[in-house]
C-alpha cells in the first residue's frame, strides 16, 4: 500500500463515525417517507426526484436550456436559472449507465450528500477536533428540512464543494479551493459565498505575510516556494464557474451580462435587503392563528443571527465566517420564495459549529438521546412536508 492510500485509510477511519452516524440519520428520514408517503397512496421516489425543481433539472439534463413558462399574470419561469453541474452530472449518468436522468439527480445526491457530510466533519474536526466533527454532521443530518440532502435538488452538492474548497482554504491548498469555488459556483447562484470565503481569506494572509515584524529580532516564516503564485491561481479560479455561467445566459438572451438577473427576475426573485421578507412576516400579525407563525419566524431568524454572532465571539477562521455570512445574507434578504429560506440556508453549516462544540463536551449519554430525538422529529416533519407542500 502506498504512502497515499495508507494516508486515505487514516481519513477514511477518522471520518467514518460522522459517515456512518449520518447514513443512519438520513435511512432513518427515507423509511420515515416511505411509510408516509404509502400511508398516503403516494410515491415517495416520485416526491424525492420528480416534483418541484428536481422536474426543472431533469429537464435540463434532457432537453438543455430554453424551456420556458409563462403564467397568466405575465411572468416567464424560465430554466436558465438553474445552474448546470447537476444537470450536467444527470446526463452524465443517463449516458452512461441504465439510470433515467431523475435517477441520476437521486444518485448524486445520495453521494454528494455523504461528501458533504465528510466536508462538514473535515472542516469542523480541524477546528475543533474529531468529536465536535461528529456532532457537526449529525446536526446536519437532522436538521428539520434535512430530508432535501436526499432529493434530486442541488443542496447537497453544493455543501459538498462548498465544504471541501473551505477545508482546502483552511489547510491552505489555494488551487483546489480555487477549482472547488469554481465548480460550486457551477451548481448554485450562492457559489458567490466560497468565491467571497476564498478571496476575503486569500487577501488577508497577502496582507499577513507582507507585514513587518513584530521586532527587531523576529524572522519571517519562511514559504514554500510557488506559495504566493498558488494563492493567485486558486483566486483566478474560483470565481471562473459563475462567471462563466452568468456571461453564458447574458449572451443568450441578448442582454448583456445582467440577462442573469433578468431571468430570476422572471421568477420574482432578487435580492432586496430583506424587505419583502419582512413585509411577510409582519402580515403574518393580521390574524391570531397566523401570528403564531410570525412568531416563529421571528424567533428563528433571532436564532440565525445570534448563531452567527456566537460564531464570531468564538472565532471562528475567517473562510468560515465570510461564507455562513454571505449564504445567510442571501437567503434571509432574497424577495421571494419564502417558504424557502429553510432550505436556502441549508449549506450555512458553520452555523451549526457551536452547536457542535457544545454537544462534543456533553456526555455520550446525554448527547446520543438529544441527537436521536431531533433525527426522529426531523424525519417525521421531512415526510410531512413533502407530503404537503413540500419545498417550492
Amino acid at each position: 500500500m502506498t504512502d497515499l492510500e495508507t494516508r486515505g485509510a487514516a481519513t477514511l477511519r477518522r471520518a467514518a463515525p460522522a459517515l456512518l452516524g449520518y447514513a443512519a440519520v438520513r435511512a432513518l428520514g427515507l423509511l420515515t417517507l416511505a411509510l408516509w408517503s404509502a400511508a398516503r397512496d403516494k410515491s415517495a421516489y416520485t416526491l424525492l426526484t420528480a416534483r418541484w425543481d428536481a422536474l426543472w433539472y431533469t429537464r435540463v439534463a434532457e432537453l438543455g436550456y430554453g424551456y420556458e413558462v409563462r403564467l397568466p399574470n405575465g411572468d416567464v419561469h424560465s430554466n436558465l436559472a438553474f445552474f448546470p453541474l447537476l444537470p450536467w452530472l444527470e446526463r452524465l449518468l443517463a449516458a452512461t449507465t441504465p439510470l433515467s436522468y431523475a435517477d441520476g439527480g437521486f444518485v448524486v445526491a445520495l453521494l454528494a450528500s455523504l461528501a458533504a457530510a465528510w466536508g462538514v466533519f473535515a472542516v469542523t474536526d480541524h477546528v475543533y477536533g474529531p468529536r465536535a466533527g461528529v456532532c457537526a454532521a449529525l446536526l446536519w443530518a437532522v436538521l428539520p428540512v434535512g430530508i432535501v440532502q436526499s432529493m434530486a435538488y442541488s443542496e447537497s452538492l453544493f455543501t459538498a464543494l462548498a465544504a471541501w474548497s473551505l477545508y482546502a482554504v483552511l489547510t491552505g491548498r489555494w488551487v483546489t479551493a480555487g477549482a472547488l469555488a469554481s465548480l460550486a459556483g457551477l451548481t448554485r447562484p450562492v457559489g458567490l459565498a466560497v468565491v467571497a470565503a476564498v478571496w476575503a481569506t486569500a487577501i488577508t494572509s497577502f496582507v499577513r505575510d507582507r507585514r513587518p515584524p513584530a521586532g527587531a529580532a523576529s524572522v519571517p516564516e519562511p514559504k514554500a516556494p510557488g506559495a504566493d503564485a498558488r494563492r493567485v491561481l486558486g483566486m483566478l479560479l474560483a470565481p471562473l464557474g459563475a462567471a462563466a455561467y452568468v456571461l453564458w445566459v447574458g449572451h443568450r438572451t441578448g442582454k448583456g451580462p445582467l440577462g442573469y438577473l433578468d431571468v430570476q427576475a422572471g421568477w420574482r426573485n432578487g435580492f432586496d435587503g430583506g424587505y419583502a421578507f419582512a413585509r411577510f412576516v409582519a402580515d403574518k400579525f393580521t390574524s391570531f392563528p397566523s401570528a403564531l407563525a410570525g412568531v416563529g419566524l421571528i424567533v428563528g431568524v433571532g436564532l440565525i443571527v445570534w448563531l452567527y454572532v456566537v460564531c464570531v465571539r468564538q472565532g471562528q477562521p475567517l473562510p468560515l465566517l465570510v461564507y455562513a455570512g454571505v449564504v445567510t445574507a442571501l437567503a434571509l434578504c432574497a424577495s421571494s420564495y419564502f417558504g424557502s429560506k429553510p432550505r436556502l440556508l441549508l449549506p450555512a453549516f458553520p452555523l451549526l459549529l457551536p452547536l457542535a462544540r457544545v454537544l462534543a463536551r456533553a456526555r455520550t449519554r446525554w448527547s446520543a438521546p438529544a441527537l436521536g430525538t431531533v433525527a426522529v422529529v426531523g424525519a417525521v416533519y421531512g415526510a410531512f412536508w413533502l407530503n404537503g407542500s413540500g419545498p417550492p
